[in-house]
């Protein structure tokens, strides 16, 4: 996407009146973002909630002024238990070439994480997943072919670990054991991270030009679902027919109102904590999918359509949704209705995002739901 004149000069004047900041960019869907209308400001002078975007809960303003990183984890067997996951606020698992999936986690509070992986390549639609939280983005390569054009742009700050094309690694990364090339090797850490982004000349803060100060909407009280007369029982989640590999399932504690999820049949945990993933909303999102070129084993997830069904579960319950993002504004964030048209409300805490295939289907406390069983009609 090219730049738009008007947005550079912009760009380049607050640069000028923000000391100590960078701007990385300025595409012309930033012209969507009700944040730059005034056009005046930056990063440092922003004033920042004390409620986290991605959790809804209180967190320190300068904690929520700082921007998160978007990290690239792989599901394979050998590659778990990984580091960071107790620290990840949003959560999502996305299907990828041979049926297999990859997860990325959201993380606002990185800066002391001694260890940070294993860490492996990205695809074109976590990119755009990743955007609507202006994230440093920390991967290990992706397909060349079709990475370029998304990671290449000025507004995009990745660090990619296997430097060339797709982005330089800025020394970021390291290998445990020491000097191994195997896969499932490469870490790096909060430190790491701060040297990088100092290295590469990204911004520290959110980007006024990018930076969403409302994504989820969260309820003020504890959202149960009952309001709903649809909703349904949603203790048990098996999403092996849409993750055939790493047979993903949540269930619900009702002590706590969490879910907390397995990979491969088992908890799956933090490396350094123990602690098993827990969340308080999931979310799954129906999108086309089509292979990227005849012949190709990559896939194109369109994850900017709208109008595609959903399903929330919270507490315990769940209900039918559409989702939609809209075209032309890649950091505007995927919004989630009811079958009423009304904006749902997520309860305060991490959220877990499945985007599934729209012929894949799943099952809820032991009831199939195929992809006709709710289709959303125009």
């Amino acid at each position: 996407m090219k730049k738009k004149a008007l947005l550079l000069f912009m760009a380049m004047c607050m640069a000028v009146t923000a000391p100590g900041f960078t701007v990385a960019g300025a595409s012309a869907q930033a012209s969507d973002n009700k944040e730059t209308e005034t056009g005046k400001g930056s990063a440092a002078t922003e004033k920042y909630s004390d409620v986290s975007v991605l959790t809804g809960e209180t967190i320190d303003p300068k904690l929520a002024a700082q921007r998160p990183i978007a990290v690239m984890y792989p599901i394979d067997r050998e590659a778990q238990p990984q580091y960071g996951l107790s620290n990840v606020d949003v959560f999502y698992e996305i299907i990828e070439e041979g049926n297999m999936s990859r997860q990325m986690g959201i993380i606002q509070d990185w800066q002391n994480l001694e260890r940070i992986g294993n860490i492996r390549s990205i695809r074109a639609y976590f990119v755009y997943e990743a955007l609507e939280w202006d994230p440093i983005i920390i991967h290990y390569g992706g397909p060349i072919d079709y990475t370029r054009d998304i990671l290449t742009r000025s507004d995009v700050d990745n660090i990619n670990g296997v430097g060339g094309i797709l982005g330089s690694d800025y020394g970021c990364y390291y290998r445990v054991p020491a000097g191994s090339r195997s896969e499932h090797t490469a870490y790096t850490d909060g430190e790491h991270i701060k040297e990088a982004i100092r290295k590469a000349g990204f911004e520290a803060e959110h980007r006024r030009a990018y930076y969403n100060k409302k994504h989820f909407t969260f309820a003020q009280e504890r959202n149960t679902l009952k309001q709903y007369s649809d909703s349904v029982s949603a203790v048990q989640l098996d999403m092996r027919d849409s993750f055939p590999v790493t047979k993903s399932a949540l269930t619900y504690n009702a002590e706590d109102g969490k879910y907390y999820k397995t990979i491969y049949g088992e908890p799956q945990k933090d490396a350094e904590t123990g602690e098993q993933m827990a969340f308080d909303n999931v979310l799954i999102q129906r999108a086309h999918a089509e292979p990227r070129a005849d012949g190709s084993s990559y896939l194109r997830i369109l994850v900017e359509e709208d109008g595609q069904d959903g399903f929330f579960l919270t507490g315990g319950r769940m209900i039918h949704v559409t989702w939609e993002k809209g075209e032309g504004n890649d950091y505007k964030p995927t919004t989630f209705y009811d079958d009423n048209n009304n904006e749902i409300q997520l309860n305060k805490g991490k959220t877990m995002i499945f985007i599934i295939r729209d012929e894949d289907s799943f099952s809820v406390d032991g009831v199939d739901y195929e992809p006709e069983d709710h289709e959303t009609l125009d």
